[in-house]
C-alpha cells in the first residue's frame, strides 16, 4: 500500500461495553439472574472497531467519525489515540453506549443510550477522502455516512470503497469495489424465501444490481461468505477455515476491515474476501472484541509470550467468564482416528480445549531423523480445523512446561495407559491448581505406525488396509 496515502474509515462510532460475571442463582425480589462480575471492558465499536482492526497490521488508517463533548467520545478518543487518526464530525448529542451484561459467555440482556444529530461534512473530511488509497464505510445508520455520502460518491470512482451496510442508513453508493451484507440484512433488503445458498446468491446478486456495485458478499456466520455480482450465475462460497466458537460481536467489522485493507493492496474481490474470511474466524476464535488481550497487546502491555497468540486469548476469554480451560500436547505428525477421539473426549471435559504441538526441531529431537513427515504450518492448521479444537500453539523445547506456565490451563489431558501423577504435567498443574488426567487411546494407531505401513505400500510389501 501506498505509505503516504491511507485507508481511510468512514462511519458512527460507538462504545460498546461488556460486563461479564457469572450467575448462580436468581434475584430474591424477581425471576432475574444475579450476575457476579468477573471483568468490565470498554472499548470503541462500529466504525472505531473497524479502524483499529484495520490499523494492527501497521498500515495508516484514518478514520472520519462524529464524536462529541461527552465522556464516552473522550474514551473512543484515549482508546485510538497512537493507533488511528481522527478526522471528526459534530455532533450534537452523546455518542452511543450498548452495554451488554453477560454470563457464561452469553448475553443476558443489552442496554443502549445516547445519541445525537451528525453534523456537516467539514474542509478536512472532504481533504481525508480526496487523499486515500481505500475507502471503508461502516454504516451503522446514525448519520456519519450520510453526511458525506457526495464526496463518498466521488471517491468511488477513484479508489476501492468497501461499504458495510446496516438496515437503518442508506443504500451504498454507486461503484462501490464490495458490499458486505450479513444474511439477515440482505434478506430484510431483498426478501426471498428460505435460508438456502442459492436464495443468499440470489439476493447478492439482486443487490449488486440494484445498487450499481461490482460485487455483494452476503456474510453468512459458520457457512462462511457468499460474493456474488450482478446478474451472476456462478457465486463463490468462501467457507470458514473453521469452526470458531468466541464471541462473534465485531465479526462483520473485522471481515470489512480485511476486505478493505486486502482491496488497497491490490488483491482482488475473491482474494480479499478469502483474506477477510480467514482473518475473521481467526478474530472470533480469540475471543472477538471482548477479548482484553486485543487491546492490551495493542497498547504495549501485554507480555512477551511464545507462538500461539490466539490460543492465549482463547483462555483468557473463557476464565474471564468462569469456564474450564482445558489443553492438551503432542507431535500429531500424522492425524489419525486415535487423536481425532482423544481430542473429542478432551474439549467435552471443559469449555475450550487448546492443542501444544511439538516444533519441527522438538519433534526432530523426539522422534529421530526424517521427522517431522508433515511441517508445523501443516500440522497447526489440520489441528484447527477439527470441531473439538479452539486454539492450536506451539512449543520449541522438549516439553511444553514453559507453554503451560504461560497458558495456565485447568485440566491437561494425556492419552496412554500410564496414571496421571506419573505425567511430568501433573506437577507443573499443581502449581496454580489444575489437574493433569488420563484418557485412553483407541488401540492400534499411532503415527509411526501408520508411518511405517505407507513405506511398506510403497515398496509392495503390504496391502493396504
Amino acid at each position: 500500500m501506498n505509505g503516504s496515502q491511507p485507508l481511510v474509515v468512514i462511519g458512527d462510532v460507538l462504545l460498546d461495553r461488556d460486563i461479564q460475571g457469572v450467575a448462580h442463582r436468581l434475584a430474591p425480589d424477581a425471576p432475574a439472574p444475579v450476575v457476579d462480575v468477573t471483568s468490565d471492558l470498554s472499548h470503541p465499536g462500529g466504525a472505531g472497531l473497524a479502524a483499529f482492526l484495520a490499523a494492527r497490521s501497521g498500515r495508516d488508517v484514518v478514520l472520519v467519525t462524529a464524536l462529541g463533548e461527552d465522556e464516552a467520545s473522550d474514551r473512543v478518543r484515549e482508546a485510538l489515540r497512537g493507533r488511528v487518526r481522527l478526522v471528526e464530525l459534530p455532533l450534537d448529542g452523546t455518542l452511543p453506549v450498548k452495554t451488554r451484561v453477560m454470563a457464561g459467555g452469553r448475553p443476558l440482556v443489552r442496554i443502549d443510550r445516547g445519541g445525537g444529530e451528525v453534523g456537516a461534512a467539514t474542509a478536512a473530511v472532504r481533504e481525508a477522502l480526496a487523499g486515500a488509497h481505500a475507502v471503508l464505510v461502516a454504516d451503522y445508520g446514525r448519520g456519519t455516512a450520510e453526511a458525506v455520502r457526495q464526496a463518498l460518491a466521488e471517491a468511488a470512482h477513484r479508489v476501492p470503497l468497501v461499504w458495510d451496510p446496516h438496515p437503518r442508513g442508506g443504500p451504498p453508493v454507486a461503484g462501490a469495489r464490495l458490499v458486505t451484507p450479513n444474511g439477515a440484512e440482505a434478506a430484510a433488503l431483498c426478501p426471498d424465501d428460505g435460508d438456502s445458498l442459492a436464495a443468499h446468491a440470489r439476493r447478492g446478486a439482486d443487490l449488486a444490481e440494484r445498487w450499481g456495485v461490482a460485487s455483494v458478499a452476503v456474510t453468512l456466520g459458520e457457512r462462511g461468505v457468499l460474493l456474488t455480482r450482478p446478474r451472476s450465475a456462478a457465486p463463490m462460497l468462501v467457507p470458514a477455515p473453521y469452526r470458531a466458537t468466541g464471541d462473534p460481536c465485531g465479526a462483520g467489522d473485522c471481515f470489512a476491515a480485511l476486505a478493505a485493507a486486502a482491496l488497497a493492496d491490490g488483491s482482488l474481490p475473491e482474494e480479499a474476501v478469502q483474506h477477510a474470511v480467514a482473518g475473521a474466524a481467526a478474530f472470533v476464535a480469540a475471543g472477538g472484541a471482548s477479548d482484553p488481550g486485543l487491546w492490551a497487546a495493542r497498547a504495549g502491555t501485554a507480555p512477551a509470550r511464545p507462538a500461539g497468540e490466539d490460543a492465549f486469548a482463547v483462555a483468557e476469554s473463557v476464565r474471564a467468564r468462569g469456564g474450564t480451560v482445558v489443553a492438551t500436547g503432542g507431535c500429531f505428525d500424522l492425524l489419525h482416528a486415535g487423536h481425532v477421539g482423544l481430542l473429542d473426549s478432551a474439549r467435552r471435559i471443559g469449555d475450550c480445549l487448546i492443542v501444544c504441538v511439538n516444533s519441527d526441531a522438538s519433534l526432530r529431537r523426539l522422534k529421530g531423523p526424517g521427522r517431522p513427515l508433515n511441517p508445523l504450518e501443516d500440522r497447526m492448521r489440520v489441528l484447527a480445523a477439527l470441531g473439538s479444537v479452539d486454539a492450536v500453539a506451539a512449543f520449541e523445547e522438549d516439553t511444553p512446561e514453559s507453554l503451560l506456565h504461560a497458558l495456565r490451563p485447568d485440566v491437561w489431558v494425556k492419552g496412554g495407559d500410564y496414571s496421571a501423577d506419573a505425567l511430568p504435567e501433573a506437577r507443573v498443574l499443581r502449581g496454580w491448581g489444575g489437574q493433569a488426567v488420563v484418557l485412553p487411546y483407541l488401540d492400534g494407531r499411532s503415527t509411526t505406525g501408520l508411518a511405517h505401513r505407507a513405506a511398506r505400500a510403497a515398496q509392495g510389501t503390504d496391502a493396504a488396509p
